[in-house]
């Protein structure tokens, strides 16, 4: 039986915690993908007040579906050390938070050069990773994302396939596999969808990449949703607003445009 699960980044709606609750909360969401609060990443606070977070969004009955931390959001050039010491940070933010994943990245490509070039350090990177994250609970999900060595389906499915570990999973990005040019349905979704365990619900337009709420753009969002509950599937699905911020109305407004569009689209699935 599918059970979709809406979640959020908050901090599209506003840098303060306690108004991201608010408005989540009256968009019927329950569940918060934690990336930044008052204008700070998570995962680079200490871990006493990330506790003091994780009780505050208890207390309005908000959970943390995810940290959506930058790990491997960083030039494949530079040295590994200490994206390596921040990840294991990022574990005890995850177990502070009670979240059981850490949204990740494969790392930018030089400008120019083959990303089959760096496969094997993505690999090595990779494994280093899962061996860091070895008991922890957590599953480590790996976002598609513009210029790292996951931007294509191909290579998401090379990285996932190579690693072969429970510990690794998918989040899909309809709205950026249109903006690397990619075909999200059927082509990507069909070859990742064994490895997807998380969305990010946000669209694009193929002829200029601008992102628009679900279902207006070019990422299939109708036909991937559709084929999830036919699958059976069950896990969160996160909206990212990422809408042009010349639309009324603030952080607050665009994000009830965004929940709403997602809303339509699984009121009609």
């Amino acid at each position: 039986m599918t059970h979709f699960t809406l979640s959020a980044f908050g901090d599209e709606i506003s840098p303060d915690l306690d108004e991201q609750i608010r408005v989540l909360k009256a968009n019927g969401i329950f569940y918060l993908e934690c990336r930044s609060i008052a204008g700070q990443g998570i995962i680079d606070y200490p871990i006493p007040q990330v506790e003091v977070f994780y009780r505050q969004l208890a207390d309005a009955g908000i959970g943390v579906s995810a940290v959506g931390s930058p790990i491997g959001k960083t030039p494949i050039t530079e040295d590994f050390a200490p994206q390596l010491e921040r990840f294991k940070k990022t574990i005890a933010v995850a177990h502070a938070l009670r979240s059981g994943y850490i949204r990740m990245f494969s790392f930018y490509m030089p400008a120019g050069e083959a990303p089959a070039i760096y496969r094997p350090a993505v690999l090595d990177r990779w494994a280093q990773f899962i061996e860091a994250a070895r008991g922890s609970g957590l599953v480590l999900l790996h976002e598609n994302e513009k210029d790292i060595y996951g931007d294509t389906a191909t290579r998401c499915l090379d990285l996932l396939d190579s690693l072969a570990s429970p510990l690794v999973k998918a989040t899909f990005d309809p709205a950026n596999f249109v903006q690397c040019n990619e075909e999200t349905y059927p082509n990507a979704f069909k070859m990742l969808q064994k490895h997807i365990a998380y969305l990010h619900i946000k669209d694009a337009l193929r002829r200029d990449h601008s992102v628009v709420p679900a279902g207006q753009g070019d990422g299939h969002l109708p036909e991937i949703l559709a084929d999830l509950r036919r699958a059976g599937f069950e896990g969160f699905l996160s909206i990212e607003p990422h809408l042009n911020d010349n639309l009324p109305g603030g952080g607050p407004a665009r994000f009830a445009i965004a929940a709403n569009a997602l809303k339509a689209l699984l009121a009609h699935n």
